[in-house]
């Protein structure tokens, strides 16, 4: 993949379209007739997925087609699977073996098994015969082959050893701890493949639903050329200061990943100009090449577009996607800031020239891009008033008169447009190269911003869903490829209507068909990992993973969080990161949320998958087979493996926050002001701009040891000052067992109590403790408050004895695994109520003096430097 790396020459541009190509759409390319084919089943696919998503579903497609949509998006995935993506190396490239013609009519054909046969399974009872269980075997091995092809061994081996434990769990060669009675053929076949917990899951409905829209929008959006605007935006605003094409990789990047849900297609879409500019001032081969990596990777995470895995929280969670997002926002904007903090410390470490002899203020440069993208906020949000004052005026015809509007808008624009030249793209490997002017280019794509507008909209205003507001902003799309060209013809009056109209058309055929063949993998990833699922709900491993994994921490929360990140890292070696979320998280997340539990720390089950999701996107980052690191090392001509340490280097605060939003979940803008979201803001970007600065041995000058531990610490109290706080004045006030009763009656309603206690496991009888959080929201006496919770305690001479909480109540679940009726009776051991504390923002002050300090020190270590330099 990187074999001109010993030169120190990338490969060439032909070699870097095949390497996408061949990780995200599929190495062939049939041509003829049978290359025509395979693009009209692709075409058909966007198409039907198009439908699918419409307002006007019911009535444009037949209800069965509908309902079994699951079915159909595996089938055109895994036989679009066997057409693009060869068997092996030496396989053909351009023409197709029969034994793929009939591995893939045959897996289309199984997928569909359910919506042939519907009647047949409806009237068993969903439960599969003799017919049924050997027709799901087939299409199960013919998932992992095609799995295999598109997406690596790994995935298919991941699932293969699930299935084996499937049948043989109860076999002595699995570990006692491990062991299960095992399911028959039958049964197995049936859980998997006719009802909807395997294969056909929830992995594989929001692939269907959300993520192909998502998918296609971002192709389309491409196609228009909305990619190269971006690239040159963001050399046009930041190209010229220090480590600028660094900076300018960061930002269209992050762009960019609008538009690419692929981290390689990201890396070698920017990486191709960003790259050798940055090596040009200085970065080395693996530092560009790291910086493309690092920046194109969190694409996935920043919203309002991101990674597939996001829509898989929306049903995992039970949330708004709209939630999801707002969760994300702050990490995912303080990691970008981050990175273009670390590309400006690595210019200055080694005072790197700038490009060209523009002279521009760095106050101003982040001035403007700020306030873009305060403006392109406050454009998405306030469009809701005239859309509200539209629909006051003419009620019955909004619709229509709104769309109307929206097309002269974006005629206007386009009539902007056709002002300036069109953007090509630029050759970074020319003796002169010349930075784009931002007032000269860009008017030449203000339009691509309206899909963009749309798409927000109607997620975060109308709160439509993801699905349907999708739907608006690729339909928005379809016009724009359509018309811009024929539209910016007649407005230069350049004649050639006809030809402009065809290659619009051609374009938007392309980009469908580029949407679809970017989809079978997802398609057969989310397929996959339902095997997965499906062996989790039906052996109940799951329990099995919580207890090994609680014993394996000791019951403790970080070492347990830490424990989840390296399997998270491992797997992501060899899944992709929508796999490696779904595995990690159907496995980990209920038992990091059980655990907090049981410390006394209420975790939000959305920020367990959001750390499960940090991790799993470093699966495209870690040597020795991160992907993207290897697509940039090929672009750069440096080292693969030195690039992917590099890269998981500069990556450290993605691997850092999780943890910080584990324990502080303001950072999550869970149940925060918005004055306390923008102050949180505020501090989390100065706290993750000196983690950087600690991180990398640099702030004003180059750090001593103690500086760089002192920033990190710095940077530690910002993010968790409450932890500092709690050492100064602790949270709880300790009751002694005889006043528990007397304190559970005059306790403030607003103040928690949290008590532990201590007991026998009802199935090994080893005593055990738990932590409970009690809220006294009902009741004003000691009684009725115990009462309303469903506790009782008995008092046995210096110790309080607990009864089985009353059934029906949330402390009988949470206390069944306790034996209540044994020899040893389960006990109070701890009692404490929340105090009144200082507020914890307290804590910033000595914080910020000490940075101060350390800023002081260094500001006078670098005026020394000059002075003896000069």
């Amino acid at each position: 993949m990187v074999k001109n790396s010993d030169n120190g020459r990338g490969l060439s541009e032909a070699e870097l379209q095949e390497l996408v190509a061949s990780s995200d759409a599929g190495s062939r390319s049939p041509e003829g007739a049978v290359g025509l084919f395979l693009a009209v089943v692709a075409l058909v696919w966007s198409v039907f997925q198009v439908a699918l998503a419409s307002p006007l579903s019911n009535y444009i497609l037949p209800s069965d087609l509908i309902n079994n949509s699951r079915q159909l998006h595996l089938a055109f995935a895994l036989f679009l699977a066997f057409m693009a993506y060869p068997a092996l190396k030496s396989s053909p490239r351009h023409k197709i073996p029969v034994q793929d013609w009939i591995l893939g009519i045959l897996g289309a054909f199984i997928a569909l098994y359910g919506f042939f046969f519907y009647d047949k399974i409806v009237a068993a009872g969903g439960l599969a015969d003799d017919t049924d269980k050997w027709v799901a075997l087939v299409g199960v091995l013919i998932l992992f082959e095609g799995t295999r092809r598109a997406l690596g061994p790994a995935m298919a081996i991941i699932a293969t050893i699930f299935m084996l434990y499937v049948f043989f769990g109860s076999s002595d060669w699995v570990p006692e701890v491990m062991r299960w009675k095992g399911a028959s053929l039958k049964k197995a076949m049936s859980h998997m493949w006719i009802t909807s917990e395997g294969v056909f899951g929830i992995a594989l409905g929001v692939s269907t639903k959300f993520v192909f829209l998502f998918v296609l929008f971002g192709a389309l959006l491409d196609k228009a050329g909305a990619g190269n605007y971006f690239i040159k935006m963001a050399f046009g605003a930041l190209g010229h200061l220090k480590g600028g094409p660094a900076k300018a990789a960061v930002v269209g990047s992050a762009a960019t990943g609008l538009i690419s849900g692929s981290s390689i297609a990201n890396v070698v879409t920017t990486g191709t100009f960003t790259i050798p500019l940055m090596k040009r001032v200085g970065f080395t081969s693996e530092q560009a090449g790291s910086v493309e990596v690092a920046s194109s990777v969190n694409g996935q995470i920043m919203p309002p577009v991101m990674g597939a895995a996001a829509f898989l929280m929306v049903e995992y969670v039970g949330i708004s996607y709209v939630e999801v997002i707002t969760h994300a926002f702050l990490p995912a904007t303080i990691s970008y800031i981050a990175l273009v903090y670390i590309v400006h410390l690595e210019a200055v470490k080694r005072n790197m020239p700038t490009l060209g002899n523009k002279v521009v203020s760095v106050g101003r440069t982040i001035g403007g891009m700020a306030a873009f993208f305060a403006g392109f906020a406050a454009l998405c949000y306030g469009i809701q008033y005239p859309v509200r004052w539209v629909t006051a005026l003419v009620p019955e015809n909004a619709g229509w008169v709104l769309a109307l509007m929206l097309f002269m808008a974006y005629v206007g624009l386009v009539w902007l447009a056709s002002k300036t030249d069109d953007l090509v793209p630029d050759d970074p490997n020319s003796e002169d190269v010349e930075l784009p002017e931002i007032a000269e280019i860009y008017k030449a794509g203000l339009y691509y911003l309206l899909p963009i507008v749309v798409l927000v909209y109607f997620l975060m205003i109308e709160q439509k869903s993801p699905g349907l507001s999708a739907f608006w902003a690729t339909s928005l799309l379809f016009v724009i490829l359509l018309t811009q060209r024929p539209l910016k013809a007649i407005f230069r009056n350049a004649g050639d209507y006809g030809e402009k109209v065809k290659l619009g058309i051609m374009d938007l055929i392309a980009g469908l068909i580029e949407g679809a063949r970017n989809m079978i993998g997802i398609g057969l990833a989310t397929a996959t990992a339902g095997i997965i699922v499906g062996t989790v709900t039906l052996t109940g491993i799951g329990q099995v993973m919580a207890d090994l994994v609680e014993l394996i921490s000791g019951g403790n929360l970080i070492l347990m969080l830490i424990f989840v990140g390296m399997l998270s890292l491992i797997l992501g070696m060899g899944l992709p990161t929508t796999a490696n979320y779904i595995v990690v998280s159907s496995l980990m997340a209920g038992v990091v949320v059980e655990l907090g539990a049981q410390s006394g720390l209420i975790v939000p089950l959305i920020a367990v998958h959001l750390f499960v999701f940090y991790f799993g996107i470093m699966a495209d980052v870690t040597p020795p087979v991160g992907l993207a690191s290897f697509a940039a090392a090929a672009v750069s001509g440096g080292d693969a493996i030195r690039t992917g340490f590099i890269a998981f280097f500069y990556s450290l605060r993605t691997v850092a926050l999780p943890f910080f939003f584990i324990f502080n979940t303001d950072l999550l803008l869970i149940d925060v002001t918005w004055w306390q979201g923008i102050i949180v803001f505020v501090v989390a970007t100065i706290a993750i701009l000196v983690f950087t600065a600690g991180t990398m041995g640099w702030f004003l000058t180059k750090s001593r040891i103690w500086e760089s531990v002192a920033l990190v610490l710095i940077a530690f109290a910002l993010f968790r000052p409450d932890f500092f706080m709690d050492q100064v004045q602790p949270p709880y006030r300790d009751v002694a067992s005889a006043a528990f009763t007397e304190t559970v009656g005059s306790v403030d309603a607003d103040k928690e109590m949290r008590i532990v206690v201590s007991g026998p496991d009802f199935d090994t009888g080893e005593p055990k403790e738990r932590t409970l959080v009690l809220n006294f929201n009902e009741g004003t006496t000691a009684d009725e408050r115990l009462d309303a919770l469903g506790l009782a305690f008995m008092a046995e001479g210096d110790q309080l004895l607990m009864e089985e909480p009353f059934p029906g109540t949330p402390y009988f679940d949470k206390m069944s695994d306790f034996d209540f009726y044994g020899d040893q009776p389960v006990t109070l051991q701890e009692a404490k109520v929340r105090v009144q504390q200082l507020p914890q923002e307290l804590m910033f002050i000595p914080t910020f003096i000490l940075l101060g300090f350390v800023a002081f020190l260094q500001s006078r270590r670098a005026k020394t430097l000059r002075e003896v330099s000069a």
